[in-house]
């Protein structure tokens, strides 16, 4: 399965996206521009793109800089390139948000991200002020302002240590390797993605996925999580603002859901009050490729009608 169309966005960084377009069925109500996680690719979300179309949603996703089908200069598959790295894939983003809203300016956009892609999301709205009807971050994870300090400090250490943007050595220790050890029984590394064995099958044999992160990925990673946790952080943004937060309860990247709750609790300190958090006991990482797949696109489309319905009252 794909997305009705494919085409290639340049951008102000001097990026060729590869862009993903599904056009809503119908009568569209809205657009959902879609954000996606580290080692993976834009056209993973073609099942859920081809599901929000059918409830009346133009859906747009793009892969990042060093992921997919995305060329970007000095930028190697599994690299964001030459620093500074993160502010590049913010740019990029930001590039098709303005591409999406021009392209539909009386329908209300909404930012969907997952993992990095959440953060990536949340990351720009921590800095400025966009025209959005809602934020939906899914399994993310949010470290503390001291480990995302700290992991800053050993990659640089490495980078060092390495003498260029290699794939880092010592993070995939604390993170992939150490994600595939909390799943009991696990049958291949990558369970800790999903129950679903068939996902996590199309995972692996996807040469797309699984990419070995560079030092100056992880470095962004981490840039992107203090800037959402910066005491000045969201300053710009509408406090009423619609946000949807999704976790699982058996996912090892974000504690097991502690990490959605303790997003939460920062986003209503920030003063957010339209907040909506949903942690399913036994998920993993995953939600989108999860056992219970259609029931998180479903209540995902049933929010983001619910907002739209309220704008248009």
């Amino acid at each position: 399965m794909a997305f009705h169309t494919a085409t290639t966005l340049e951008t102000s960084t001097g990026a060729a996206l590869r862009l993903y377009v599904e056009p809503a069925a119908g009568r569209p109500r809205g657009v959902v521009q879609i954000s996606h996680g580290l080692c993976e690719h834009a056209g993973r979300y073609s099942p859920f793109a081809r599901f929000l179309a059918g409830r009346g949603f133009h859906v747009y996703a793009h892969d990042h800089r060093g992921h997919g089908a995305t060329a970007a200069p000095a930028t190697p598959r599994g690299s964001f390139g030459p620093r500074p790295a993160a502010r590049n894939v913010l740019a990029d983003v930001l590039d098709v948000h303005r591409h999406v809203s021009e392209s539909h300016p009386d329908l209300p956009v909404f930012l969907f991200g997952q993992s990095m892609g959440a953060m990536v999301v949340l990351a720009i709205l921590a800095r400025r002020s966009l025209s959005v009807a809602g934020v939906a971050a899914y399994n993310m994870p949010f470290p503390s302002r001291f480990a995302a300090r700290a992991a800053k400090a050993v990659l640089a250490w490495e980078r060092f240590r390495l003498g260029s943007d290699v794939p880092s050595r010592l993070l995939p220790r604390f993170t992939f390797q150490a994600w595939a050890d909390a799943v009991p029984d696990a049958c291949t590394p990558f369970d800790w993605l999903s129950r679903d064995r068939e996902s996590v099958g199309a995972f692996m044999a996807d040469p797309s996925c699984g990419l070995a992160p560079a030092v100056g990925v992880w470095e962004a990673v981490f840039d992107f999580s203090l800037a959402i946790a910066a005491p000045g952080a969201f300053a710009a943004l509408r406090k009423d603002l619609p946000i949807r937060l999704v976790g699982g309860g058996a996912d090892p990247v974000t504690s097991y859901g502690r990490a959605v709750l303790r997003l939460e609790s920062h986003l209503r300190r920030k003063g957010f009050l339209n907040l909506e958090t949903s942690l399913y006991a036994e998920n993993r990482h995953e939600s989108l490729n999860e056992l219970n797949r259609n029931l998180i696109m479903g209540e995902f489309a049933t929010w983001a009608e619910r907002v739209s319905a309220r704008r248009t009252d």
